[in-house]
Order: C-alpha cells, then structure tokens, then sequence
C-alpha cells in the first residue's frame, strides 16, 4: 500500500474514532455518506397527522434533529429518549421549541419481545397523546396502545433488521436469525395490542459511504448494526475497504395505526 495512502486511512480512522456520536446527527459527514430514502416521504406523513393532532409523543427521539426540523408540531408535544447523553443533547434543541424530553427505559428489540412483555414501559397516563410517532425505535405494541386515546393514531417507520451488508462490507458472518422485523411481524404486534393497522409500505433504503471513515464512524453511532464492532478490532477489514464502493442496502417499512 502506497505510504500516502496509508496515511490518509489512518487519518480517517482516527477522525471516526475521535468524532462523537452522540445525538442522532449525521450531518457533519456531509457528501460523505448519501442516502437514497424509501419511496415516501415520512416526514411529511407525520406532518399531514400533526396538523390534526392536539398533542403527540415523538418516541426515541435520539439528540431531537428530526423532531426539531418538523414543518408542524402539535402545540403539546413530548418526547421519549432512552439514552442519557441524547437526553441532554435533545432537551437543549427541543426546550426552545416547548417540546418537553422525558428518559424512559427504552424497550427491547421487537423480535425479542415476550407476548406479555413488561419492559418498555413509557412514563405516561393512559390516553394521553393523540399521535404516537415512532421513526427507527424499537416499541411495546401494548404501551403505544395504552398511552393513545380512542381514535389516536401511530405512525412509524422502521429501517433495518437486515444488516448483512455490512458484514459483507466486513468480510463477517451474518448471524442467524430466526425472527426479521419486518412489516408483517411488527403489524401482527400492533393488531394483537388492539390497534387497527390502515395503512404501510415496503421498500429499501440505500446507504453509500465515500470512504472507509465514515462507514466506521457510522458503525460506531449505530452499535446495533455490527454489535461488538470497533475501528480498532475490525481495522484490517477496514483498510481492505479503501478505494471500493461501500454501498448499503437495508430493508425498511412504514405503517400507521389507529386506536379504535
């Protein structure tokens, strides 16, 4: 390998392995990393509900950038983060905007729930919000049902449960799974916690990366994609990347409910 090209991987690694990852915020790589969306438009879905809506609950909603850059919000509108650095991260963005951020415990992968599962609770009354919005967090079909009022509606889109991309990328095994959550599997959830599902999509959302650096910082923000990946375990397979394409593709769904 040329020494100058050694170089400039080292230099990427180190500035992935340095950058924080914190918030939910993948700006600050700009070019280099380029999504191509499903085909709709999910913000603009919440938005058209919003504007009906006398108050929602943003679930998981990472350091507040998504929720933040909303073209509508209800004028009471709550969020949920699981994480304590992006508790902190999102209440500075979203205090201004009078959004209240409240930590809650998170909930288990879908796939991994028990049918009676009891974690995943979130800290609201019953019958609390009219819109339940959920983009890319794990959720307790159950909760979403308690905390709605009758008529309230849930909106979520998934991205994922499919990485084995990026154990191709890494030249890894992907791991077995016995379960995919996947449009059916997460609408069966919602229908059995008593929600009329009125509404969904199938497609694929398609990542590309420019280089080696930002795929590793990505990983390093997304731990559920590769569990136990580090720059330093996984730096040979890295360097084996430099100078090839790096695209991604992972399957993604989005279905909306409603509370009878």
């Amino acid at each position: 390998m040329p020494v100058h090209e050694s170089r400039l991987i080292d230099e990427l690694l180190a500035e992935a392995e340095a950058h924080p990852v914190a918030g939910w915020d993948f700006s600050w790589l700009g070019g280099r990393m380029v999504v191509e969306p499903p085909p709709w438009d999910f913000a603009a879905i919440v938005v058209r509900r919003a504007c009906a809506a006398a108050d929602m609950l943003d679930m998981g909603t990472g350091g507040g950038e998504w929720l933040a850059a909303l073209a509508h919000r209800p004028p009471r509108t709550v969020a949920t983060e699981a994480w304590a650095p992006n508790v902190d991260i999102a209440g500075a963005r979203l205090r201004a905007l009078g959004v209240t951020v409240v930590r809650d415990e998170g909930a288990p992968d879908n796939v991994e729930q028990a049918p009676d599962e009891t974690r995943g609770r979130l800290p609201f009354p019953s019958a609390s919000f009219e819109l339940d919005t959920n983009r890319h967090e794990a959720f307790v079909a159950s909760e979403v049902a308690r905390v709605l009022v009758s008529g309230g509606r849930f909106v979520t889109q998934q991205v994922g449960g499919d990485y084995d991309d990026f154990y191709r990328l890494l030249e890894l095994p992907a791991p077995a799974r016995t379960r995919t959550f996947d449009l059916p599997f997460a609408a069966g959830q919602i229908e059995r916690s008593g929600l009329a599902v009125v509404d969904s999509g199938e497609g694929r959302e398609t990542t590309t990366f420019a280089d080696v650096g930002a795929l590793a910082w990505y990983l390093r923000a997304v731990p559920w994609a590769v569990p136990g990946f580090t720059i330093e375990t996984h730096r040979e397979s890295l360097e084996a990347l430099q100078g090839r394409p790096l695209t991604v593709r992972q399957p993604a769904f989005w279905l909306e409910a409603v509370k009878p």
